[in-house]
């Protein structure tokens, strides 16, 4: 049997130190029933990293209370055997998209690891509190970043447009904070707890803030999960070449459904399941598609004249009546920021900007901006 090189270095390093009289030995074993002594088990000792950190800004390692967090989360990781495979076999999926998206947008590609941190990299994750998606949005804050939620449409899942929202909440959050480690603690927990925070105890270090226990750890856990899958090898982890999932093969195709369809009868015209076709468009959590316009990701070369396909569609109903649009004109008071407008009326940066033909994110006192609800 052909044993990889680096599995034959970790096999005989492991002997070697097994052979020496090792500290991570264990007494042997003896099973109840048959009365055979099984070999002493092993568990490696690994050190947590010297150095770390994160989008640049250095982790500070030398101070005793920090260090001693880091350890927690990367002994919590570097043991999670199952959960790290599994995290590098979704990253040969997700990663090459994601670092294509930051480096286009010049964003610092530790970020990444936020994703990692959030969901393990699963689009179907969804917490107690109600967050979804791979970034984990709650409801307010993905509707004010454009992810639509109803009925039978939650965008929160869509890999895609959840990465992009999250992408632009950092953006904004750094925008405020001008440094990342406090932008991700607030994504965590919030900008307004952590401006408070940092009002309250006159600190505005990271490091030193009392925060919820769950953002206490989150930054430590990031770094460790960067340090633990960027040098997998280094803590015994010894992943095949090619044993990752590979990246989804798709056509996109944009589509007007004038009525609500059946997502059974779009998949039986992709030429598809309707299990297929629910993976690949996991905003849909209904059985039905509303009508609107979608960009529809279906199998690689089922895309060619699908809108046609999809126009003969047997339709579920006829559309409802638009609702009456109500149009509010805002006055800007001091203090008043563009995103803080935003939040007050659960709209987007974009929408303000857009319906008052805006190009920057800064207002003036007393400025009437229109709100289309």
């Amino acid at each position: 049997m052909r044993i990889h090189k680096l599995q034959q270095k970790v096999a005989l390093a492991t002997l070697v130190f097994f052979l020496s009289g090792g500290c991570f030995q264990t007494a042997a074993r003896t099973d109840a029933t048959s009365g055979l002594t099984a070999p002493p088990m092993i568990v490696p000792y690994y050190e947590p990293p010297e150095h770390a950190n994160l989008c640049g800004e250095p982790v500070p390692l030398h101070r005793p209370d920090v260090r001693e967090r880091l350890d927690r989360e990367f002994a919590i990781v570097v043991y999670g055997h199952a959960q790290v495979y599994l995290w590098l076999k979704r990253m040969e999926r997700y990663f090459p998209w994601i670092e294509r998206q930051l480096a286009a947008q010049n964003l610092p590609d530790d970020l990444k690891w936020v994703a990692v941190a959030e969901s393990d990299l699963l689009y179907t994750a969804h917490s107690p509190a109600g967050a979804a998606g791979p970034w984990q949005f709650i409801s307010s804050t993905g509707l004010r970043y454009g992810l639509a939620q109803s009925t039978h449409i939650d965008e929160r899942h869509d890999f895609e447009m959840a990465t992009q929202s999250a992408f632009n909440y950092l953006k904004d959050l750094y925008g405020m904070f001008d440094n990342w480690t406090l932008a991700i603690a607030a994504y965590n927990c919030g900008e307004g707890r952590v401006k408070r925070e940092m009002g309250n105890q006159k600190v505005a270090d990271y490091y030193s803030l009392k925060l919820p226990l769950e953002t206490e750890r989150y930054i430590l856990r990031i770094v460790a999960i960067k340090e633990v899958l960027s040098h997998p090898e280094r803590y015994g982890y010894m992943f095949p070449e090619g044993a990752g999932y590979p990246e989804l093969a798709v056509d996109q195709v944009t589509i007007n459904f004038a009525n609500a369809v059946s997502i059974q009868s779009v998949a039986e015209a992709v030429g598809t399941t309707y299990r297929k076709f629910k993976i690949l468009n996991p905003a849909f959590k209904s059985d039905r598609i509303p009508a609107g316009t979608y960009a529809l990701k279906v199998p690689e070369g089922k895309g060619t004249g699908l809108q046609e396909r999809v126009a003969a569609l047997k339709p579920l109903y006829e559309p409802p009546r638009e609702p009456r649009q109500k149009v509010i004109q805002h006055k800007v008071k001091r203090g008043e920021t563009l995103i803080g407008v935003a939040k007050r009326y659960n709209v987007t940066l974009k929408d303000i900007k857009t319906w008052n033909k805006m190009t920057k994110n800064s207002i003036q006192i007393g400025q009437v901006l229109k709100i289309i609800k």
